[in-house]
This record gives C-alpha cells, sequence and structure tokens, in this order.
C-alpha cells in the first residue's frame, strides 16, 4: 500500500497543478499569496480545510521554457530582519535583511554535496540566504517567522494517555473526480497519541536491526536535516509543553526534555535525524535542489513505516529516477513535478491521506518481508479483529533556509470494526472494494482481505440504513465531512474522556 507513497503523493500534486484559472491553488504558482499572518493561530480540530479539486484531463507534459538550473524557488529573505528580532540565539548586527539579487545568489549557491558549516560566508542556498547569515541566526531561530508558518496553540486538553488520532477517513468515490489536497492545517502537522512511547521503542528497535535501510543520510544535507528537526522540536514545544521544552545552557547548549519518555537530548551529541528518531514517531524524507541542473534528489531520511521498499533503495535518486517503473511517468508527468517542486513556497504547505486494508499492523516492510506473503493468501480463517485500515498521513513543505523539500508520513492503524458506527463509511468502502479502478485496487493490496471484510460491511451498511443513520438507495460518493466521517468529532471527543 505504501509500496511507492512518494510517487502517488507526487502524482496527486501534479493533478492539482492543472486546475484551471478559477482555482486559487493554481493562480499561486506563478503568483503566490502572501506570507499567513505570523504568530500563533487558535487550534482547531473541526471542520476540514476545503479540498483543492483538480481537473479531470492529463495536463501538457511540453518542455519547460527555461532550465530549472535557472529557477531558483521562491525565497523567505523578507522574514530575515523580522525573525532575527525574535531569535533569541541571533547575532543581529549581522542580519540586516539586505537586498540580493538572483544573479548573486546563482553565482554563490553552495555545491551539492557541500556541508555549509565549512563554506565560505559569502555563499548561499536555493532560498536565498548566505552561509554568514545562517550561522547569524544561530541553532532553533524563529522558524515560523521564516516560513510564514505559525506556531501552533497550546493543545491544554491533551492528554498522552488517553490521546487519539483524529479519525482519517480518505475514502474518494469516485477516484477521477478529486485528488482530495488541502492546505496543511498548521496545529496539526505532528499529531501525538497514547501509543507513543511503544511507537518510539519499536522505530528505535527497527533502526537497531535495520540501520541504514530506515535511517541515513548523504553529504549536502546537513542544513535541511537540522533544519526539520529543530522545526519539530520547536513544534512540540509549542503544541504540547506539558511534555516538552528545550533548555540552553553554555556547556551543553540546547538540550531537549522530552517528559514522556523520561530522556533528555543533548542536541549537539547526535545528527538530526537520530534526534528525531527518538523524540518524534513519524516518517521524514528530505528532498534538495541540485544547483547543477535545478531538479530534486532524496538526500535524507528516516521511513520506519514504508512497506515494500526502504531508505537504502530510493536514496540518492532523483524523482524521475526515484518514479521509473511508473507507466507514462516520463511523458505525462515528470516535466510537472519538477514545475511543481521549483513552485513550492515555504508558507504553503500540502496535506492528504492515502489507505490501504492489512491484517494485523505491519508498521515496516521491507521488500522480502515474511509479512508480504499475507497479501498472497486469502486465508478461510482469517479473523474479522485482525484486519484494520492503515491511513498514511502525509505533508509536504519547503524548509526556509535551506530550500529542502520535506516528506512527512505517520501510519495510522484502525480496526475495520470500528467503521459500523461510523454513518456511510461501510457502504463507502465495500463500493470502492468492488468498483475501484483494478489498477488502483491491486496497488492497495486489498484482495487478500476482501472475502472477510466486505461481508462485514455489507451487513454494517445494511444495519446503518435500518437504524435511519443512512437514507435507503443513498447514491455512494464521497462524504462531505471527509477525510472524516459525519458525527467523528463528538465520538472522539468523548472516547477522549473530553
Amino acid at each position: 500500500m505504501v509500496t511507492i507513497i512518494v510517487i502517488i503523493f507526487l502524482a496527486l500534486l501534479l493533478f492539482s497543478l492543472t486546475k484551471t484559472r478559477e482555482s486559487p491553488f493554481s493562480r499561486t504558482l506563478s503568483s503566490w499569496l502572501p506570507f499567513v499572518n505570523r504568530g500563533r493561530r487558535t487550534s482547531s480540530s473541526g471542520t476540514p480545510p476545503r479540498s483543492l479539486s483538480p481537473e479531470k484531463k492529463v495536463p501538457s507534459n511540453n518542455p519547460p521554457p527555461a532550465e530549472y538550473k535557472d529557477i531558483l524557488p521562491p525565497s523567505a529573505r523578507e522574514n530575515l530582519a523580522q525573525a532575527a528580532k525574535t531569535s533569541p540565539h541571533a547575532q543581529k548586527d549581522k542580519l540586516v535583511g539586505r537586498t540580493v539579487d538572483e544573479a548573486e545568489i546563482r553565482k554563490g549557491l553552495i555545491p551539492f554535496t557541500a556541508d555549509y558549516r565549512a563554506c565560505s560566508p559569502s555563499t548561499y542556498t536555493p532560498s536565498g540566504f548566505s552561509v554568514e547569515e545562517i550561522k547569524a541566526l544561530g541553532d532553533f531561530p524563529n522558524y515560523a517567522e521564516l516560513s510564514g508558518v505559525p506556531l501552533p496553540e497550546h493543545y491544554k486538553e491533551f492528554k498522552i494517555e488517553t490521546a487519539l488520532p483524529r479519525p482519517y477517513r480518505p475514502f474518494r468515490w469516485a477516484y477521477h473526480q478529486t485528488m482530495a489536497l488541502t492546505r496543511m492545517e498548521d496545529e496539526w502537522w505532528l499529531e501525538l497519541e497514547k501509543t507513543y512511547a511503544a511507537r518510539i521503542a519499536e522505530r528505535e528497535q527497527l533502526f537497531e536491526k535495520h540501520g541504514k535501510l530506515v535511517l541515513n543520510y548523504l553529504p549536502g544535507s546537513e542544513l535541511g536535516c537540522k533544519e526539520v528537526m529543530e522545526m519539530a522540536l520547536q513544534f512540540l514545544c509549542a503544541r504540547y509543553p506539558q511534555y516538552f521544552r528545550l533548555s540552553h545552557t553554555p556547556g551543553k547548549g540546547h538540550v531537549f526534555h522530552n517528559g514522556i519518555v523520561k530522556t533528555e537530548t543533548v542536541i549537539k551529541d547526535m545528527h538530526p535525524l537520530h534526534v528525531l528518531l527518538h523524540n518524534v514517531p513519524e516518517d521524514f524524507a528530505v528532498m534538495l535542489r541540485n544547483p547543477e541542473d535545478g531538479k530534486y534528489y532524496f538526500r535524507a531520511g528516516i521511513l520506519c513505516s514504508s512497506l515494500g521498499w526502504s531508505v537504502d533503495t530510493k536514496l540518492g535518486l532523483q524523482l524521475k529516477d526515484i518514479h521509473a517503473p511508473i507507466p507514462d511517468y516520463k511523458e505525462k508527468m515528470e516535466f510537472s513535478m519538477d514545475r511543481y517542486f521549483a513552485k513550492l513556497p515555504t508558507s504553503r504547505p500540502i496535506q492528504r491521506g492515502s489507505w490501504g486494508l492489512e491484517i494485523d499492523t505491519p508498521l515496516f516492510m521491507p521488500p522480502g518481508d515474511p509479512h508480504e506473503q499475507h497479501r498472497l493468501h486469502q486465508y478461510p480463517d482469517l479473523s474479522l479483529d485482525r484486519i484494520h485500515l492503515r491511513v498514511d498521513w502525509q505533508t509536504l513543505r519547503r524548509l526556509p533556509l535551506s530550500a529542502a523539500i520535506v516528506f512527512n508520513f505517520k501510519a495510522l492503524f484502525t480496526p475495520i470494526t470500528h467503521f459500523r458506527r461510523e454513518p456511510k463509511v461501510p457502504a463507502l468502502v465495500a463500493h470502492i472494494l468492488r468498483h475501484g479502478k483494478r489498477s488502483i485496487m491491486e496497488y492497495k493490496n486489498t484482495w487478500h482481505v476482501e472475502h472477510v471484510a466486505l461481508p462485514a460491511l455489507d451487513q454494517w451498511a445494511r444495519e446503518q440504513v435500518d437504524k435511519g443513520w443512512v437514507e435507503d438507495g443513498w447514491a455512494v460518493g464521497t462524504l462531505e465531512e471527509s477525510p472524516w466521517w459525519k458525527g467523528w468529532e463528538e465520538a472522539w471527543r468523548e472516547e477522549q474522556g473530553f
């Protein structure tokens, strides 16, 4: 189901680019909307954001009018002066926010495989920040100001002992009508739940067993890795201050205090991806722009929840090479994918979800894993309580300083028996399993559980009609509440004891 998760996510982004001129998302490609207001945003778990619905037609994949090496990503330099004022460790005298033209940036770009810390102070990242400025900002600068994405509000009701993930149900019918891309909800970028400690331990064990299959990085990724780590820890401290905090002393530097697993991480003592491994139960893939061709390459990542692939099999590849097995990618997608990456600004992160059905709850399944055998058989004695919905909730964003683009994934498992109390969900899922495009359903690998799942879904759908939850003869379609279901928030809050 997540065999080539990046491919599916990018394909969806491709279609969003083909929206007609009435689409506000399409218009931002050539003239992005102003940065959102800085500061913190009121937290809300209510109505989902408006979906960005693309056209049905496949876009033209005509050659670009200019070489991508000449197109720099949108810069956030305009935010530098204000970020310097509010970054506690910044050398403010070196951050005057002077004007820098693109010619100067292109001439002095940091080499692709170079560690920025060893580069000349006058060299630049693709987003137009000099090495001198990045060093002057110090550790843990004000990324909310730099990126235009505000920090979240304190989640005061949150208790790790009872916390549940929001019940994502990203089911759509029909698939060709919408790709369900939405603007990322800033306060829900990293979402914790009561399995936090167990999931951290499981991910640490996966690294001990598999090493570079789940965590690895290449030269030149130092700044991007540092940046995403610092942004993630700042987010946790703002969202869940009852459990996390950062301190700073002259001797140790920054220390991250984790009140859930009772650890203290001295940031300077380990690689940023290892800091994430021990504290954030989500996956991150860092894509970097190569100044030689302007294209993006997978240069670093921690991926403990991939199915059928691993960091090691994709690390170092360009987008088109990652997607080489996909039919028609070169002819119909390659140009648009590169164009999207070239234009994505820091202030417009995106989210979406993909799903599949699994036996039990496999988190990481590299090629050849024994669990793959489950997908080859329909076991006659398979019990319903072993079948789970797996949702991979995904975000994509550009980092302000390095200009890296980061994919972020979180795997969530729900017993499908929960569908019984979710209006319209059983009928919708049953319809997709029976009538979904065969190539998509084969990719989702649902066949091995359908012989048990479908009879149960049909029974629950009939029950919901009999109870009056669903009108008889309902024309199956994407739920108005997508990616959730009617009444989800009340049930979700009640289950957590709010």
